[in-house]
Formats: structure tokens, sequence, C-alpha cells
């Protein structure tokens, strides 16, 4: 009863005929059936539906469009909030593979959070979890049709990481992806003329950037969402500072690979 009265709730505010992935004016993206069930499910841990108010999981997975069926890849997966949605909304006749660049080992979070996942893998059969190298970890064992990094785009780009081959990385998704695939990044938003280490320091990224990299490997953008959006940031703390941690500036950008 509480999974169905939540579900209700997070679609009231759009129409029931809207689609997946579509953005009305406001840019707020309508949130179908089984995205607004899976976020309402009572069994989501505590540590998840705490995270819900600041990460708006119903309308950014309903801006990526994803639904029942679909093949996902999860990268930097993390604790795994979004694999356990992702789960839930593409289904027994889905799958997602959640990814773990073996570099993010250094960090202990990291460590837990993947033994986290794996426990959870092992309750639920359409969900791999893989740790390989940052490129490895763009191979799956068939076409995907979601891809999908969340705050994890400017950490390719750190010493930690390689860092990571930008071009080689955005080619990788862009050959992992069906035609027609959605590649999904939504990151931290750094001031325009950052300077080239903010991914380092303040673990942030331009914007444009992201876009002028992976337009570069073939896709077509698609469209942006500003529902994590916040004007107030000054964009000069790192996203770790308690001033605004969980309250970032972050942008989603959705590309697609051309159906032809």
């Amino acid at each position: 009863m509480r999974k169905f009265v939540l579900a209700c709730a997070v679609s009231a505010f759009v129409s029931s005929a809207s689609f997946p992935g579509l953005v009305v004016a406001d840019g707020v993206p309508a949130v179908p059936e089984a995205i607004a069930s899976a976020v309402a499910d009572a069994s989501r841990p505590a540590t998840d539906t705490a995270r819900d108010a600041d990460r708006k999981p119903a309308e950014s997975l309903a801006f990526a469009g994803v639904k029942p069926g679909d093949k996902v890849a999860d990268y930097a997966a993390g604790s795994g909030y979004f694999t356990r949605l992702f789960a839930d909304v593409v289904g027994p006749g889905g799958h997602v593979y959640a990814l773990v660049p073996g570099s993010l080992f250094t960090f202990p979070s990291i460590v837990k959070g993947t033994g986290d996942l794996q426990a959870f893998a092992g309750t639920h059969t359409n969900v791999t979890v893989t740790v390989a190298s940052a490129l490895e970890a763009v191979r799956y064992p068939e076409p995907i049709d979601l891809f999908w990094i969340s705050q994890n785009y400017h950490d390719l780009r750190d010493s930690f990481m390689g860092p990571v081959d930008m071009a080689a990385f955005n080619k990788a998704v862009y050959a992992a992806l069906k035609p027609g695939g959605i590649y999904l990044v939504l990151d931290h938003v750094a001031a325009a003329g950052s300077p080239a280490n903010v991914s380092e320091t303040l673990h942030r990224i331009e914007p444009a950037t992201v876009r002028r990299e992976v337009e570069a490997a073939g896709f077509k953008f698609v469209g942006e969402s500003k529902i994590l959006a916040n004007p107030e940031d000054p964009h000069t703390a790192g996203v770790f500072d308690k001033s605004i941690r969980g309250h970032t500036d972050q942008f989603i950008f959705k590309f697609q690979k051309p159906k032809g």
C-alpha cells in the first residue's frame, strides 16, 4: 500500500499519458509508472531514500528514458544507489551492468559500496557487478540501451584514474550502445573558464567540455535537464565542502547514438 501511495505522489504532477524521457517546457520530465514505482519501493535502503530529495531520482531516470526490458550500464556505480533503482525499473527482462573502475578502490567507501553491490546482485539475477580498468569497464556481453555516469565523468580526467583518454572512453561508450542508445552524463558544474585541473581541485567540470568531448565521438546532443541546477552555487567550493555538499549546481546531458 505504501509503495502504491508514494508512486502516485511521485507521478501526480505529470499526465498519465506522458512518454518516458519527455521533457515539458519547465524542464521537469514526465515520470512513467515503472520509475515512480521503483522510487517508491519500500524495500529500498534508508541510506538511499535519505538522498532522494537532493538527487531527484524519479525525474532524473525519466529524463534518461529508462524503461522495462532495457540493458543499462551504471558506470562507477558507487554504493549502488542508481543500480538498485535501475534493477527495479528494467525488471526481469532487462539487465543492469554495475561497473566499478578498479582505480576507485583507493577510496574505502568504494570498497564497501562494491561489497554492498555484490550482495545485492546475489539476490537480483538481473544485476552484474564488474570491477575492471576504466576502459575495460565499458565493454559488455551485449549491446546496451543506456550508459549512465553520475558525478563521475570529471573523475576520469584526474591523475588517480590515469587520467583516462577521454576520446577513447567516449568512443568505447559509442561502440557499447545500440543504435539509438542513450548516453547520460550527470555531473557537478564548474564555472566557465575554470582551470584544467578543476576536476581534481573542486571535483567539477565545465558542461561545455563534456558536450564537446562526447559529440566528438559521434553522439547527437538530445537535450539538457535543469532539475538539479542550483543558481545559488558560487562554483568556488569543492563538492565535498560542507557549505555546498548535496546542493551543488549539477547538469544532466542526454546524448544519443544515431539510429542509422
